[in-house]
């Protein structure tokens, strides 16, 4: 593997030198990876680090020719991210009511490990979800909701019911005060992942939608609630899984899960949800976060991306975590959380 995400970086670096928080957006390994294979090449005498720019040295030039690089532009679409979605005309309309109640969000606080995805991608997000026949009339669950999509996707109108839960209280209250005052049929809950999951919310949504953190007991959490909600054979659930913070062997232990639970993966977007440098976002917590400490310097690109995920159920819904389960810390870091406030 890590052949392979050389190649992308030397692939990126014949292009042009770029600085190593847009570096680290060109490939996709994990950010412990990453930082592993940066630090080999420049002592190898391929690349060169100064004031947070990468450029190839003349041995680097050396060995892309010798590989038979071309310098091949940038080919992602320009008009969707990459995403393959443009907002048409109906979700334009959404996403101006929506970026009015995403203005007075609360802000993201480092306790909880908070962050939260563009306004343009989380109505993309809602547009997938409707292309795939997950948003008109249905009732949606939504664990954990820093992006605001309870309100995004009711704001179309079409859901029957949003409810959702979070940790954060400050969240919980703004959510049901917008939805008052919006008169939208959502409703928001406060709940910790950890606790006991109540039995009024098993078996009674048709999709559900959540953010989770990348730790194996915390993605274990996290799906194991939205499953629990779930009605049946053919009930649908969406997440966001990072390369950055989960590596190969995370994401296998992670796809056996949902298999287990009884899921085949059914699409998967790559680098759908981006996380802006926003002055509520996590990036004001940028000091504490491992890859700037190692890399000694500040953010200057929004590399922070995600994988879209959609699962839907082929067998009955089995959660793998049903009671109570503490781990505390161990729900939000582990060796490979180099993006998490420490």
């Amino acid at each position: 593997m890590m052949e392979r995400i050389r190649r992308q970086i030397l692939q990126a670096l014949f292009r042009e030198s770029m600085s190593v928080y847009r570096l680290i957006d060109e490939q996709d390994a994990s950010l412990p990876e990453f930082f592993e294979l940066l630090q080999q090449m420049e002592s190898e005498g391929l690349i060169a680090v100064e004031d947070g720019k990468v450029r190839l040295t003349e041995k680097g030039i050396e060995v892309c020719e010798s590989l038979g690089l071309k310098k091949i532009g940038r080919f992602e679409c320009k008009c969707c991210g990459g995403t393959g979605y443009e907002i048409n005309e109906f979700f334009q309309e959404v996403m101006k009511e929506y970026a009015k109640i995403a203005e007075e969000r609360p802000e993201a606080i480092e306790k909880y490990d908070q962050g939260f995805i563009s306004l343009d991608g989380v109505i993309r997000r809602v547009e997938f979800v409707y292309e795939r026949g997950d948003l008109l009339k249905t009732k949606i669950f939504v664990v954990g909701d820093d992006d605001l999509f309870s309100l995004a996707s009711a704001l179309t109108g079409m859901p029957e019911k949003v409810f959702v839960i979070d940790i954060d209280e400050r969240l919980i209250d703004f959510i049901n005060k917008k939805a008052d005052e919006y008169g939208l049929p959502v409703e928001a809950e406060v709940y910790d992942v950890q606790q006991a999951f109540p039995d009024e919310l098993k078996k009674k949504f048709d999709v559900f939608v959540t953010d989770p953190v990348e730790t194996i007991p915390g993605i274990k959490l996290f799906l194991s609630r939205g499953v629990s909600t779930l009605k049946g054979v053919g009930c649908s659930g969406y997440f966001g899984l990072t390369t950055l913070e989960a590596s190969r062997k995370k994401w296998f232990e992670i796809q056996m899960m949902i298999h287990e639970m009884g899921f085949v993966i059914t699409d998967m977007r790559r680098k759908f949800n981006v996380y802006p440098q926003e002055e509520k976002n996590f990036f004001r917590f940028q000091e504490k976060l491992p890859i700037v400490k190692k890399l000694g310097v500040g953010i200057d690109y929004n590399w922070y991306k995600s994988t879209l995920y959609r699962i839907e159920a082929v067998k009955e819904p089995k959660p793998l975590v049903e009671g109570e389960m503490i781990i505390d810390e161990k729900v939000y870091k582990d060796e490979e959380s180099w993006a998490t406030p420490y």
